[in-house]
């Protein structure tokens, strides 16, 4: 149980940090890679800072987008 709600987190995750860098999804695969990487790096960067998005679904959900969009930035610069 607690591996599909890891990948639903990170699907999620994934999907809202391709709306808000892309304009769009990178498919259902790549949503959920970029959503669990994201977690991690989101993960991270909040321990790092001291920040705590709260606990639960929402707060997994933020803290996994947050670090969503700083992977798909960070992508963006090494593409160009």
């Amino acid at each position: 149980m607690e591996l599909l709600y890891f990948l639903i987190i990170g699907g999620i995750a994934g999907w809202l940090g391709g709306q808000i860098m892309r304009g769009g999804g990178l498919g259902i695969l790549g949503n959920i890679v970029v959503g669990i990487i994201g977690g991690i790096i989101g993960g991270w960067l909040f321990g790092l800072l001291g920040i705590s998005a709260g606990g639960g679904l929402v707060g997994s959900i933020i803290t996994a987008a947050v670090g969503a969009v700083v992977l798909l930035w960070i992508a963006g610069l090494l593409k160009k």
